[in-house]
């Protein structure tokens, strides 16, 4: 039942009024002036408030203020255009002129309660839709955890943004997420792969370009800078624009401004830039293949993709619902993976990460032939060598990063701490269980079938024939 309050200090306009919308199951109540209403209730408790322009002390018009957000109906006895233009210009959602008939009065207040609704729960999608940006990034591991804190702290700020991981991680989901939450939102994300765009032409696609700027140029183009005026500019694979384009966003992130190529003038844009690589930023800039005053202006937040092989069982969580998707968009019944299908891809590195994920599924439900995804059918190959955190990649410091695969290589891995280090091979099944159980909080998969002189399938496999569980590394 709606909830509506009359502010009226004619008694009989007033309960004529209250008879009329309780006989059609609206609760009522009633206030003779706007003090007796703000002393008497809470305001924003109501669907509506219904008010005379002239009462006793205040003008009923100063609730629509202090109403908000509640939706005030003006009544006005004058009739006059002047009266309705001021309410409506101070917020009123409509005005009706005294003496009122019934029925009108009846459909405005119908209108304006249906409005209010639809609005409220436009708010509730918005809302939904917000929360399905950041937590559409799947995962629960506490790497990604601290992920999602970030994005919440970082989105509604205008500061750059550097997000950094390998390939496939879904750098791009992150972007998305960043524009989402932002007061940008309304505005246009404008996403673009540097390293898919010729060097040639990457100038005039970011930066655009005037009539007769070069051979070719017979129109006035405006660049995707401009484009994503007032909303956010995702460059993925940042690390790939040449030196010149470089200089370009320099300038447009220090006086926000961009010129288009031929053009004589510049134009101020409003853009948030968030950068994407997979490539070691500092180590380029030191090399001279990245302007070093563009990483610095680049990297004022940073945000780190953990590859997809660091995540647990957030492979899982990712694989199923990949696995939804694709059956639905191929139009396949539903499948589900079988047990070994989940040991397998929680064995494999992922080397392409969510991207070959992805990919894998696909193929599998492409082939499937019965309602469950077998590992054949995601044709995943466990003997592929990977180092489990490619450091080279994504650490700062190649040195540091060398230093620690030297500290794995030279690890002790014997039961016995004063033991030399020895390569066990062709261990028997007892020797197998104790050495696996000894070391696997202590090494990845890799590491572990390297000292056992075996692949990382054999290595699977038997623990499949053992039945030793699998366990994560220790970071």
């Amino acid at each position: 039942m709606k909830n509506i309050l009359i502010v009226e200090d004619e008694n009989l306009i007033r309960s004529s009024l209250k008879r009329l919308l309780e006989r059609h199951q609206y609760k009522v109540s009633e206030a003779s002036s706007v003090h007796e209403a703000t002393a008497g209730f809470r305001l924003d408790e109501f669907d509506l408030i219904i008010t005379d322009v002239r009462l006793p002390g205040e003008l009923g018009t100063s609730l629509i203020e202090l109403a908000k957000p509640t939706p005030v109906l003006i009544m006005t006895s004058f009739g006059t255009m002047k009266s309705a233009v001021d309410a409506m210009k101070q917020g009123a959602v409509d005005y009706i002129s005294k003496p009122f008939d019934h029925d009108e009065m009846l459909l405005s207040i119908a209108r304006i309660l249906r409005e209010q609704q639809l609005t409220k729960e436009n708010e509730v999608l918005k809302t939904q839709q917000k929360t399905t940006n950041t937590t559409g990034i799947i995962g629960s591991c506490p790497a990604m955890q601290e992920m999602y804190k970030r994005i919440t702290r970082v989105a509604p700020m205008s500061s750059t943004v550097l997000i950094r991981g390998e390939s496939g991680t879904g750098k791009e989901l992150v972007a998305r997420a960043l524009h989402e939450e932002s007061p940008r939102r309304e505005r246009a994300l404008i996403s673009v792969n540097c390293a898919a765009i010729p060097e040639s032409l990457i100038e005039a696609e970011l930066f655009g370009y005037e009539k007769g700027a070069f051979t070719g140029a017979n129109t006035q183009r405006k660049g995707l800078v401009e484009a994503a005026d007032g909303g956010t500019l995702f460059l993925d694979e940042i690390g790939e624009l040449p030196l010149e384009a470089q200089a370009r966003i320099l300038r447009l992130l220090q006086e926000k401004e961009v010129r288009r190529l031929g053009a004589t003038q510049t134009r101020s844009v409003d853009v948030r830039l968030v950068a994407a690589t997979h490539r070691n930023l500092k180590q380029l800039a030191a090399e001279g293949r990245f302007r070093e005053d563009l990483y610095y202006r680049l990297n004022v937040i940073e945000l780190k993709l953990p590859p997809l092989r660091e995540r647990g069982n957030d492979i899982i969580e990712i694989a199923e619902k990949l696995l939804e998707k694709t059956c639905q968009r191929l139009h396949v019944a539903a499948l589900t993976f079988d047990t070994d299908s989940i040991n397998a891809m929680l064995a494999y590195p992922w080397p392409g990460n969510v991207r070959e994920l992805e990919n894998a599924i696909e193929r599998a439900v492409i082939l499937a032939e019965n309602h469950q995804i077998t590992p054949d059918l995601l044709a995943i190959d466990l003997d592929i060598p990977i180092l489990t955190k490619q450091v080279d990649v994504i650490e700062e410091e190649p040195a540091a990063a060398a230093k620690a695969q030297e500290t794995v290589e030279a690890a002790p891995l014997s039961r016995e701490s004063n033991e030399e280090p020895t390569t066990v091979k062709a261990a028997s099944e007892i020797d197998f269980q104790a050495f696996v159980l000894s070391h696997q909080e202590q090494m990845s998969e890799t590491e572990l079938a390297k000292r056992l002189g075996i692949s990382r399938k054999s290595l699977w496999e038997r623990r499949q024939k053992l039945g030793i569980p699998r366990r994560r590394a220790a970071n």
